[in-house]
């Protein structure tokens, strides 16, 4: 299970049948990138139920960070199963819940004294670091950026900037959220951090005022927005503007968080030492597990019973997020983001030269994306990128898009990938690229054309559909 490899169509029959019962049984709300389902995965391989090996180059949304089936994990969670699965850490408490937080505690940027407390995905997370921040401030308001996304619960939602899929029809949303304007090298004229930053803490000074705002939540690169990195000094000064006017720095990194960038936080990248960080995905190899972190005197502002939750901390989630971290620390997982990072902007850099249609290679560690435009010019192409990550699909490689204008194909493979796979998940897109260059497109357009006008041809007779090809 090391390759990739083709043994049917995609979707195969298996896959195919499962689709039919999905269709019938799943509410229509609940999408699928892929058409296939998934029987096991691991190594940056995920076989189908038809037997396909897929390379995985989304780690089910920069989660699989340590590998879909972890030796480690697989133990832990094994002998937690076998210990207990429940009991709520808010009736009886276990170490397991203990243990996460003082890792956290030790791990997240900062030496200053810190507490922890666990959720279930990173939306109820983010929802959480903003009820801390309010309850410690007392204040109501609430900054989040453009092209963000922090969720799908109504709060969280509030704060996303994109309609579909996300938000459309499913207002009103939250009160008190306010959108200022983010650091986009590519599409704001290279405006450096120190201007973007200021920019932004001017509107939000002008619109909403210091003393009514409770937290400034941003992610240190934008996931689901375009994996926007900002210019180099963007998120410092913003987190200095708020340590100076009384609000609380959330920095969301329930994407780029455990070793997804390189760094075990993306906001160590420019020494940023958040208030709070929210963390999630990566943390527990798979499970669903996640985390608000932050200075002591603002974690414990919410009152007791404040916080919490039926399954926050469960205790199999918090045996996978420990056995996840060794991993991380044991295996050099940091060192293997930043090798693979090498790799994947060698590749498409290689490929931007070629092909004008790629542009804004960023992102680092295995959290990597490209723009694609129209040939000559900035605008967006979110079609190439559905039919390039379409021709990447049925040749059996796992690729997202994303971006506000959904033309950006992301590339975040688990951090115990090959290099071999890599490398021959690039070469299929290589090969999608091709195949979807204006000149192969005219070409497949002729193709069609004449096989639509051989159908409508009058039909050869017997003698004639049997005749030597030399005499035709």
């Amino acid at each position: 299970m090391n390759k990739r490899r083709l043994v049917t169509e995609l979707p195969g029959p298996r896959s195919r049948a499962l689709m039919e019962r999905k269709t019938s049984a799943v509410a229509d709300g609940v999408g699928t990138t892929m058409p296939v389902f998934a029987a096991k995965a691991g190594g940056g391989i995920v076989v189908d139920v038809d037997g396909n090996q897929l390379i995985d180059l989304g780690s089910g949304i920069a989660v699989t960070t340590v590998g879909a089936s972890n030796p480690r994990v697989v133990r832990a969670v094994t002998e937690q199963v076998e210990a207990f699965t429940h009991t709520c850490f808010m009736v009886t408490p276990y170490d397991g819940y203990v243990r996460v937080a003082e890792k956290l505690n030790q791990l997240t940027p900062g030496d200053h004294d810190k507490r922890t407390a666990l959720f279930n995905s990173g939306a109820e997370a983010v929802e959480n670091a903003v009820k801390i921040a309010r309850a410690y401030t007392r204040r109501d308001a609430v900054v989040v950026f453009d092209h963000a996304y922090h969720g799908r619960t109504n709060l969280t939602l509030a704060m996303t900037a994109k309609n579909k899929p996300y938000k459309h029809t499913f207002g009103p949303f939250a009160p008190e959220v306010y959108r200022a304007p983010g650091s986009y090298p590519y599409r704001d004229g290279n405006l450096d951090g120190a201007a973007a930053a200021a920019r932004a803490v001017d509107q939000i000074e002008k619109q909403i005022g210091a003393e009514n705002l409770a937290a400034l939540v941003i992610e240190p690169i934008q996931g689901e927005g375009g994996f926007i990195e900002p210019a180099p000094g963007f998120l410092p000064a913003l987190a200095a503007w708020c340590r100076a006017s009384g609000v609380v720095f959330v920095a969301d990194e329930v994407q780029t968080g455990f070793a997804r960038t390189g760094d075990l936080f993306a906001c160590e990248h420019e020494n940023v030492v958040p208030d709070l960080i929210v963390t999630a995905k990566g943390i527990a190899g798979g499970l669903p597990l996640s985390a608000v972190t932050g200075r002591a005197e603002i974690m414990n502002a919410a009152h007791e019973g404040g916080l919490g939750g039926t399954y926050g901390g469960n205790p199999i989630a918090c045996a996978a997020a420990l056995a996840a971290i060794e991993t991380i620390e044991e295996d050099g997982l940091g060192a293997r983001a930043t090798e693979i990072e090498t790799l994947i902007k060698e590749r498409l850099s290689r490929l931007a030269v070629q092909d004008l249609r790629l542009a804004g290679v960023r992102g680092r560690g295995a959290m990597i994306a490209v723009e694609l435009v129209r040939e000559g010019s900035t605008e967006p192409d979110p079609r190439l990128a559905r039919d390039v990550a379409r021709y990447a699909h049925r040749h059996g490689v796992i690729v997202l898009t994303c971006g506000t204008y959904g033309n950006v194909l992301r590339f975040l493979p688990p951090l115990t990938i090959t290099d071999e796979l890599l490398n021959d998940a690039f070469d299929v897109l290589a090969d999608a690229l091709n195949a979807t260059a204006p000149k192969a497109a005219a070409q497949q357009a002729d193709a069609l054309k004449a096989t639509a006008l051989e159908a409508t041809a009058p039909k050869a007779t017997a003698l004639e559909a049997t005749a030597p090809e030399a005499t035709r």
